[in-house]
């Protein structure tokens, strides 16, 4: 991978598969690819990719199994179109993505997308799903539809995020200073610079904001979709991914280098706590119906829970080998953590826990 992102393979606690992002170093720190695990909430069905088997584990938490799908070599990251049921696997290792019907849980088309394909998106109002390609500044654009494909040359994406809503694309790129955006066509429509090492995205629809984590410049950027203008709020070092509350006018930040959670008043545009975690935390996730953040802690082997109304730690929670992201399902209360090794991903109840 062009960019400091460690390329490791992990699988599910009702253990179950792998997952794995690019491989190459930073001396400081290592970050992972966040698309390993994807959940189709219109299912409840979490889908985690097993790079060393060459296949995808999906887990059903209504029947409480979990069943392997074979699709390309080195499985990397993963997308789902809740409104067509179709799942998008990048097999990095094959130079193609799979595209599973999550009806009848079959691979229905092997897609050839180019050398070294490394994160998908997908934007459902279009049913276009997005692919980047290692080292090639291009993005491969497929049709939902008829699975052709077609090449833009917008630069290499480490991170890709659809703003449905809007029918914008976002890319950006580790090593690039620009956020690229596109339209629905795709055409390249607009470029904000971002400073270098921008990896985690987060969009607030309704509002029309973007927001961009900073991990050279320990900040998070809040974008306005339509003006283009920017705010940055400082946050802990080496700032990694970022979670959204619209509703309690909520942003969450991780700082993988302070081991902390940034809590940013987003009407207000300005940081108003920090909570201490555990060690080098990379992964976060909301549960709006009770107002908690869960929070991967790599180096610590845990989540952590955190009361959003008070920004107070309330429990951590043990979960497999090095946790680097989690999804929280509150439809089914469930948590899932993307883990590396072998197996790639836990499954927690919530109702249970």
């Amino acid at each position: 991978m062009h960019s400091p992102i460690k390329a490791l393979c992990g699988v599910s606690v009702l253990f179950a598969g792998f997952s794995c992002a690019a491989i190459s170093q930073e001396p400081a720190t290592t970050l992972l690819s966040t698309r390993a695990i994807a959940l189709n909430s219109a299912t409840g069905k979490l889908y985690a990719a097993e790079p060393l088997h060459g296949s995808v584990a999906v887990y059903d938490p209504r029947t409480n199994s979990t069943t392997r799908l074979r699709t390309g070599s080195e499985p990397l990251a993963i997308a789902v179109n809740e409104k067509t049921n179709r799942i998008y696997v990048v097999n990095h290792g094959s130079g193609t993505v799979s595209v599973v019907d999550g009806n009848t849980g079959s691979v229905i088309s092997t897609i050839d997308v180019g050398a070294q394909p490394y994160v998908v998106a997908v934007n459902p109002a279009t049913d276009r799903a997005y692919v980047s390609n290692t080292f090639s500044d291009t993005v491969t654009v497929i049709d939902g539809v008829t699975n052709a494909v077609k090449k833009i040359k917008a630069g290499s994406a480490d991170t890709i995020l659809t703003d449905a809503q809007r029918d914008k694309i976002f890319l950006a790129g580790y090593q690039s200073t620009k956020l690229v955006v596109l339209d629905k066509t795709p055409t390249i429509t607009g470029e904000v610079k971002v400073g270098y090492h921008a990896w985690g995205l987060a969009v607030d629809p309704p509002r029309g904001l973007l927001y961009v984590t900073r991990s050279q410049d320990a900040a998070v950027l809040i974008i306005d979709e339509s003006s283009g203008a920017t705010t940055s709020v400082s946050t802990g070092s080496i700032p990694c991914a970022v979670a959204l509350n619209p509703a309690k006018n909520r942003a969450y930040v991780v700082n993988h280098a302070s081991n902390s959670v940034t809590v940013v008043d987003t009407a207000k545009r300005s940081a108003i706590a920090t909570v201490p975690v555990g060690s080098s935390p990379q992964g976060i996730a909301i549960d709006p119906n009770s107002n908690r953040v869960y929070v991967a802690n790599n180096h610590s082997n845990t989540i952590t829970v955190l009361d959003a109304a008070s920004n107070t730690v309330l429990k951590t929670i043990p979960t497999g080998k090095n946790p680097y992201n989690v999804i929280v399902d509150p439809t089914t209360a469930h948590l899932y953590v993307a883990l590396e090794g072998d197996p790639a991903f836990a499954a927690i109840d919530l109702n249970s826990n």
